[in-house]
């Protein structure tokens, strides 16, 4: 009990701890902040074998702190200054720096560190998973479907651009909050989707990714300064697809597909949330691809079954969303739609004019659209050919299971 109680902690407060560290060491000292932090919570599991405390994050906190003294002792005992630590200014310095407010802001600069134009797009999205969200090495490995070798590579050329490029933990000068925080919310928005539909071989939901995305945006959505239409319509987003996680999967540990998902265990108040959210997106100009997405997600939310789906709406929503960001992803999805409307026709233009390689890996679906048109055509061997094309390129092992089980229904037929 003790471990995941340390496991769900660690979770939680290791990018508060090394957020705050970073703030008042720099980035010069990471590895060593890291390491500390590190200790603090293997110091946790060890302790707390017995007894666990009555107030596990107050005592990571005081734990924590004393670390940071030790740690400013010491490095500082290097360049012969501040021989005293534990009573004098920087004492003070690190206990304001505990303050929740100041947490918040500390983890809020390294959002935007993270998300540095200087870094790479792959070194942004591990290091803000590392040093924001405390995701092991192997975690992110798992999550973004890459080996821990090129997962460490990766972290350690961020580090070191942040270094030599002498980034600041800071947040971006006014002129460029709008552009930055556009960055901030691609990575946030991949972070999401890589918890809602999971590339992970076992796991097809990863609800801490999703959890910890929100939670992100809820910071973001606290300073004025970063309020915008893209970002509520985000956080309306996340809130949406979040209402439906516990009915993606059964109690077997099988997909349940939405037209088959029980609508009575959606959770209503974070659907009331994403609403709020998306009523705060009126009063801002800007329009984007979360807007769209958001609109999208709220028919089928609004649809007491399946078969009521709004599809020629929800038609309207995605190509809106494919004028203001042509996607690939966004194509198949127009021609999913239009299935549901049956234009086989239009279908297999779109399907046709598709590069499969673009879909990378989740090229599973374009295969699985053409075994839907091929269904609906009553064409019964060629969809079961397109089935099997879609369970070898798919990595996750639930869906897997899920086509092999749909292609045995059609072989029954």
């Amino acid at each position: 009990m003790e471990n995941k109680i340390v496991d769900h902690l660690f979770r939680h407060q290791y990018g508060k701890m090394v957020a705050i560290l970073v703030r008042f060491f720099g980035f010069s000292n990471i590895e060593t902040i890291e390491d500390a932090v590190q200790d603090t919570f293997v110091k946790a599991t060890l302790q707390w074998r017995n007894e666990i405390p009555k107030n596990p994050e107050a005592w990571l906190v005081k734990v924590a702190k004393n670390r940071t003294i030790d740690l400013l002792r010491s490095i500082k005992a290097e360049k012969n200054r501040f021989n005293k630590i534990s009573s004098g200014a920087s004492a003070i310095v690190i206990n304001e720096l505990f303050l929740d407010h100041e947490i918040e802001d500390s983890q809020l600069r390294m959002i935007f560190v993270a998300c540095h134009p200087s870094l790479k797009p792959k070194e942004q999205i591990a290091f803000a998973l590392k040093t924001i969200s405390g995701f092991s090495l192997k975690e992110i490995s798992a999550a973004l479907l890459t080996k821990e070798e090129t997962i460490q590579k990766r972290l350690s050329r961020a580090k070191k651009t942040i270094i030599k490029k002498d980034i600041q933990f800071d947040y971006p000068p006014a002129v460029d909050i709008e552009k930055r925080l556009d960055r901030v919310m691609e990575v946030l928005y991949l972070t999401f989707n890589e918890g809602f539909h999971s590339t992970n071989k076992t796991k097809l939901i990863r609800e801490d990714l999703c959890g910890e995305a929100i939670r992100l945006v809820k910071l973001l959505l606290k300073k004025e300064k970063f309020r915008n239409g893209k970002l509520y319509a985000l956080f309306a987003l996340m809130c949406f697809h979040s209402s439906r996680l516990s009915s993606k999967i059964n109690n077997k540990n099988e997909i349940v597909t939405i037209n088959e998902q029980d609508r009575s265990k959606w959770y209503f108040p974070l659907i009331k949330i994403g609403n709020d959210a998306m009523n705060k997106t009126m009063e801002y100009d800007d329009i984007s691809c979360y807007h769209y997405e958001a609109a999208i997600a709220v028919e089928h939310l609004k649809a007491k079954t399946f078969e009521k789906t709004n599809w020629n709406k929800i038609l309207r929503w995605y190509n809106k969303l494919y004028e203001l960001q042509p996607a690939v992803f966004t194509y198949l999805n127009i021609a999913i739609v239009n299935l549901q409307l049956n234009k086989l026709e239009v279908v297999k233009e779109m399907l046709d004019t598709i590069v499969v390689s673009d879909l990378e890996q989740r090229a599973y679906l374009y295969y699985g659209c053409y075994a839907d048109y091929f269904f609906k055509r009553k064409e019964i061997k060629k969809a079961i050919s397109y089935l099997d094309k879609a369970i070898q390129n798919t990595s996750n092992n639930l869906e897997k299971e899920y086509l092999k089980k749909r292609k045995l229904q059609l072989e029954i037929i």
